[in-house]
């Protein structure tokens, strides 16, 4: 078996800019994919493993959530699939050696990437209070430490518990139940640096704050947009879905500010035309958007689309839809005969020719899907921007038929599910009702603390044990020196990990590392019987998800596993929540979730059907709209202007084609011609020149938040790159130094990490930061 040792970071002068590709995947995205199997895994492990990637028998991928066909090939992954597997599969292994190796404060200097290179963790892990390293404590111990420090709580609402979208729905279940059986509602989750934009928006204007789409809905849609998103790297299984779409007569229309490879032409390394030939064109309009000009450009858009039934009455609008399933159009509609076309320009960077265009090819369209991502949920106008798509889909009534609907691609592969769990900070009182009615115990009622709100919490020592399911707190959130210093001041931090990462690294005076198994991996019982968990994908899908290899290490415990024995050296044997039955028996936990969960009728027998079963949507099924008028709601919102002083940018921050989440797999971005390196920034050429700088330099980045501090990113090379003017872009976690705690979205609290102001500020007579390493 490979046991290849982790590769070493470049030197200084290793950064490499090449001019971004104008196609995706193709033949060497299934070389890169081989290449980190056979240097994580090996020949054989690589064979076995990746060839039970998303099969109905076989592991939901640990990467993004896009759904499965019933249909499956045999190779049904991706090139970024693959290395999620591999990084999670890797035989590499961090011992109780390399923790005694290896002080905390070393480990806090490290890269992310190197970090991430060390491989699976083996045992629980203890730093106790005053001590530089980890020492290895049994399962038993470790227990013992969390519950001392909750006990010791003077409430409930000292603690927080985070949760990272990889958790399975069981042990998400799970984990809310011990949180509130434990008395609070402090359940912040990666939903809330991600996706609760679309949640708030879409529950506000449709009922349901999830997408109404199925795959097939994709696949015969007239029209696709894809907005702020960049399925090439975040879910290239999107791709293959956009050809489908594209083969069937589908036209797409890119809306981005940069032109993202995977969006410009698909070379499906499963066919010969992507092998061979060109590949498929997949956007037949790109749109160059500035930063957060979302919102004008689909007002613009529903603004001409008035325009059109007014010219042609009858033609254009669907006014039985319009009547029969919505509220507010009136309003709406005469919020739209004022938009003000010099704030639509000034907000998108767009000509009104091209808004025109893209207007004609929706009047031309049957049936439309939105899709969007991260760049439409991470502005202060974000929810705004959201309720606007809504406003334009419901316009031709363009919800709750087939090949039309709302489209928020997740991330995490069960992000959604998580939220479906009951992983809420603010939960619906009809599932507190319900958990009360299952368990007889009265869950607490407040709302606790969301991400940014548990960071303020821990920063001023209200919360004072952070306990982690997953994830990588530190690096995923925002103005990182703030999230360090707050986790620095709790008395305990716990992180429940398959793997070594920047959180393990930033302490509270105790800390704890939970080893778990990993997706991949067999899951046993008590009695040896292998077990499965079930997930939810990104379309309301749930299924089962079965893992093949041996566990990582004899020591490794479920998440299901651990959160039970926590529970039952809580609350003790006892309790009138069955723990111990739960830990035994997954079935036992999807019953209960049965009884609990709406949709979930019968879990048992239906998630064992191939492929599983979906939940039920209203908006989609039967244009039922569950919102506080009964109707599809139409919104008026105000056309945001993102502007910034003079000298100043506006940045958003980005993954890397060589990433995934906080997850760094290597230091290239071939897509956009980045190699052994990430420290850059990415800035309209015209821009650089504006400021006296030029393509190579070397520059701190620094934000500028109101009256408050400045934050600096400090040594990182501009790129001269095709950015709207006044836009730039950097990588994340890198680049979240700059994000402000205080900067967050209206309503949803989302840091606003894609609309940062910043300036740059040369690096006179310096060196650039070698390799990868921290700001």
């Amino acid at each position: 078996m490979a046991r290849k040792a982790p590769r070493e970071e470049p030197g200084e002068d290793a950064l490499e800019v090449t001019e971004p590709k104008t196609w995706a995947a193709g033949v060497p995205a299934v070389t890169k994919a081989l290449r980190m199997g056979h240097d994580q895994m090996g020949v054989r492990r690589t064979a076995l493993t990746l060839l039970k990637v998303n099969q109905k028998q076989g592991f939901d991928c640990p990467g993004c959530a896009w759904p499965e066909g019933d249909h499956r090939s045999t190779f049904e992954f991706c090139e970024n699939g693959a290395k999620a597997v591999a990084e999670e599969a890797t035989v590499r292994r961090v011992t109780p050696e390399f923790f005694a190796a290896h002080p905390v404060s070393e480990l806090a200097g490290r890269s992310d990437y190197w970090l991430g290179q060390q491989g699976r963790l083996t045992e629980p892990m203890y730093k106790p209070a005053g001590s530089p390293t980890y020492v290895p404590v049994s399962w038993e111990t470790a227990f013992d430490v969390v519950a001392r420090e909750l006990e010791r709580l003077d409430s409930p609402d000292e603690a927080a518990f985070y949760t990272s979208g990889r958790t399975s729905n069981e042990a998400a279940y799970l984990y809310q139940l011990l949180v509130r059986r434990f008395g609070t509602n402090n359940l912040p989750d990666c939903s809330n640096m991600c996706h609760e934009s679309s949640g708030s928006a879409l529950g506000e204007t449709i009922g349901v704050g999830k997408g109404s789409v199925h795959l097939d809905d994709l696949h015969d849609a007239d029209l696709i947009f894809v907005v702020g998103q960049n399925p090439g790297t975040n879910h290239p299984r999107m791709l293959s879905a956009l050809e489908k779409a594209k083969g069937r007569g589908a036209r797409v229309i890119a809306v981005n500010p940069l032109r993202e490879a995977g969006l410009l032409r698909f070379r499906n390394p499963q066919n010969t035309r992507g092998v061979a030939g060109k590949g498929t064109t997949l956007a037949d309009r790109f749109l160059q958007i500035r930063l957060g000009g979302d919102l004008a450009l689909f007002q613009a858009l529903s603004r001409l689309l008035l325009d059109a039934e007014e010219a042609a009455p009858g033609t254009v609008l669907d006014h039985d839809f319009i009547a029969a399933h919505t509220y507010g159009f009136e309003d709406y509609a005469a919020h739209l005969g004022k938009l003000d076309w010099d704030a639509v320009a000034e907000a998108t960077g767009l000509t009104r020719e091209e808004i025109e265009a893209t207007a004609a090819d929706v009047l031309s369209a049957r049936s439309v899907v939105v899709c969007w991502a991260m760049g439409l949920t991470q502005h202060k106008h974000s929810v705004p921007t959201i309720r606007e798509v809504v406003n334009f889909l419901l316009l031709r009534g363009n919800i709750g038929r087939p090949g039309a609907g709302v489209c928020p691609v997740r991330g995490h592969s069960n992000v959604q599910g998580d939220r479906t769990m009951g992983i809420y900070e603010k939960p619906d009182p009809g599932f507190l009702d319900a958990l009360r009615d299952e368990f007889g115990f009265e869950p607490p009622r407040r709302h606790g603390f969301d991400a940014v709100e548990t960071i303020r919490a821990m920063g001023t020592k209200e919360v004072k044990v952070f306990f982690a399911m997953g994830g990588n707190f530190v690096s995923a959130a925002p103005d990182t020196a703030a999230t360090e210093r707050a986790l620095r001041a709790c008395r305990l931090t716990v992180h429940v990990s398959t793997k070594l990462n920047r959180s393990h690294a930033v302490c509270g005076d105790e800390a704890l590392i939970l080893p778990t198994l990993g997706r991949t991996e067999r899951d046993r019982g008590p009695d040896g019987a292998e077990r499965f968990v079930t997930v939810e994908d990104s379309m309301s899908m749930v299924h089962a998800s079965r893992g093949g290899l041996p566990p990582a290490s004899a020591h490794l415990r479920s998440e299901p596993d651990i959160v039970c024995c926590l529970a039952r050296r809580l609350f003790g044997p006892d309790d009138r929540v069955p723990w111990a039955a739960f830990e035994a028996d997954y079935d036992a936990v999807r019953d209960s979730i049965a009884r609990v969960v709406p949709g979930f009728e019968d879990f048992n027998t239906r998630v064992r059907r191939p492929g599983g079963f979906t939940l039920p949507h209203a908006p989609r099924d039967e244009r039922r709209f569950p919102t506080a008028t009964g109707r599809a709601n139409f919104t008026v919102n105000a056309v945001a202007v993102l502007r910034v002083p003079p000298g100043r940018l506006l940045l958003q921050t980005l993954r890397s084609h060589d990433q995934y989440n906080t997850t760094i797999y290597g230091l290239d971005d071939r897509y956009r011609g980045i190699h052994r390196g990430r420290r850059v920034v990415l800035v309209h050429p015209g821009d650089l020149a504006d400021r006296g700088l030029a393509d190579g330099d070397h520059v701190d980045i620094v934000s500028e938040w109101q009256d408050g501090p400045e934050r600096r990113a400090e040594a990182f090379r501009a790129v001269a790159y095709d950015t709207p003017r006044g836009c730039c872009a950097a990588y994340f976690p890198e680049a979240n130094v700059l994000v402000p705690l205080e900067s967050v979205a209206d309503t949803s609290n989302t840091p606003t990490s894609k609309s940062v102001v910043v300036r740059l500020e040369p690096r006179t007579g310096d060196q650039p930061h070698g390799g990868d390493q921290p700001a």
